[in-house]
């Protein structure tokens, strides 16, 4: 197909905005995007593939510590990408981006291998594609957005609600349009039996898994099965827990859908209540509220027992005066509160327009649209070098908001936060904590150093 066309079709597909499509009709007339990944797996493929799906883009190299997965990852890619070729493999992203030939870099390792990788990109003058949550401590994040806004680069967050059909159909159907009228109370939630249950004993890593440099400034703990490959969300080592993983997702809807920013306060509690054979660290049962003005929103996980909506067991509920609607990855349903249609929506899942999306391997298919408009999303931003939806002071709001929450819960006490310097107010114990150890070599990066 030819580019023009290809870009035109893929953005009407995702229903982009007509100033969107204009800079897509730019970026195909000009030079193809080189682009790399970093991180090999599960939603680093997933991201790149849809980028090749709706762009003609050229995929220059990969870079991963394991080294079957990297291997298969290429072969895939040879596969899916315009010109065939297999990308140029890399263990060290270091290396990866000393070479100096990509335009453009995904990010999709775990959580605590996100900041290093995306502030070493933009320094190199790429644009980023950076999974959530943007990172694990909250200096790491203000150092990603410190460092985009240095060196100019645009940086969309993995974010990708804030570009789901259905849920931009709800957006301006229900709640531009007034239906829901004052909204004083949203809940956000998540009740997978998604933790961890197993008590695997220490091993030695495979090796084709160069463990210490996947550790990175992370701990360097016994390898077990439950570390890599997916599973390393179990561990509080790694990422921030499913409010890290699951509450980010909804809670930046709802903050996108009713344009909020910074929570004033935060305020959290929950333990291991239930599965206390398991290895994983993480919560089984949660419970947070995010204090806006006029507006709290609170979040609940439990990875046991039933959800109280079994339609929506990962979802967001906004509470208005006069009615309520309920969001998910799957749908959205209006209910008013008094006379009145109800009105619901489904996610249309673009099967016969991408078919490779019906056999491709652990692919969400449901996900899929949302991830494609916000590929294109990105790639309209990097044309015009505007902000993209899920820029990255967004994803930063969104993932401190949740880092602050597992805070709040360790000390058992709200957090009052001040976003002008970025500490909580009156509180030398949680500032300490802002901050986690850095395991040597590596060195944590801070706002005032990147």
């Amino acid at each position: 197909m030819q580019r023009r066309k290809f870009l035109h079709t893929s953005a009407a597909a995702a229903g982009l905005a007509a100033a969107t499509r204009e800079s897509l009709a730019a970026l195909a007339d000009g030079p193809t995007k080189r682009v790399g990944l970093i991180g090999s797996g599960w939603y680093g493929k997933i991201d790149l593939l849809r980028l090749v799906q709706v762009a003609p883009v050229e995929v220059v190299s990969l870079c991963d510590v394991d080294s079957q997965m990297l291997s298969a990852a290429a072969d895939l890619v040879a596969e899916r990408q315009q010109n065939r070729q297999r990308p140029r493999l890399y263990a060290d992203y270091r290396k990866m981006l000393a070479e100096k030939d990509l335009d453009a870099v995904l990010i999709g390792t775990p959580d605590h291998w996100h900041a290093l990788p995306m502030i070493e990109a933009v320094q190199s003058g790429l644009d980023v594609y950076v999974q959530k949550p943007t990172a694990v401590d909250v200096v790491e994040s203000h150092s990603m957005l410190a460092a985009a806004r240095k060196y100019g680069r645009v940086v969309q967050v993995g974010t990708q609600r804030r570009s789901t059909p259905h849920l931009i159909e709800a957006r301006n159907r229900i709640l531009k349009e007034g239906l829901l009228g004052n909204i004083s109370h949203a809940e956000v939630c998540c009740y997978y039996h998604m933790r961890a249950r197993e008590n695997p004993p220490d091993a030695a890593p495979p090796e084709y898994l160069d463990y210490d440099m996947w550790s990175g400034p992370a701990p360097l703990l016994p390898y077990c099965s439950l570390r890599h490959p997916r599973r390393w969300r179990a561990f509080m080592e790694y990422g921030n827990g499913i409010v890290g993983d699951m509450c980010v997702h909804m809670l930046d809807m709802v903050r996108w859908m009713l344009d909020l920013g910074w929570p004033q306060r935060v305020t959290s509690s929950g333990g291991i209540f239930v599965d206390k054979a398991s290895r994983a660290n993480i919560t089984d049962t949660q419970t947070a509220m995010f204090e806006f003005d006029n507006l709290n929103v609170v979040w609940n996980h439990r990875s046991w027992g039933t959800s109280p909506d079994p339609d929506y067991p990962w979802a967001a509920t906004l509470y208005g005066d006069k009615g309520t609607l309920k969001l998910s990855v799957n749908s959205y349903d209006f209910i008013p509160a008094g006379r009145g249609d109800k009105i619901h929506g489904d996610v249309v899942m673009e099967l016969e327009q991408y078919p490779e999306d019906k056999t491709e391997k652990d692919l969400e298919r449901h996900v899929a649209p949302a991830v494609r408009g916000h590929m294109l999303d990105w790639l309209a931003a990097i044309e015009n070098r505007g902000r993209p939806v899920a820029d990255i002071e967004q994803g930063h709001i969104s993932s401190v908001s949740c880092i602050l929450a597992n805070l709040a819960m360790k000390l058992g006490r709200t957090l009052e936060w001040d976003p002008a310097i970025h500490r909580v107010v009156g509180d030398d114990e949680a500032n300490a904590m802002l901050a986690r150890p850095y395991r040597e070599p590596w060195v944590h990066p801070t706002p005032e150093k990147v």
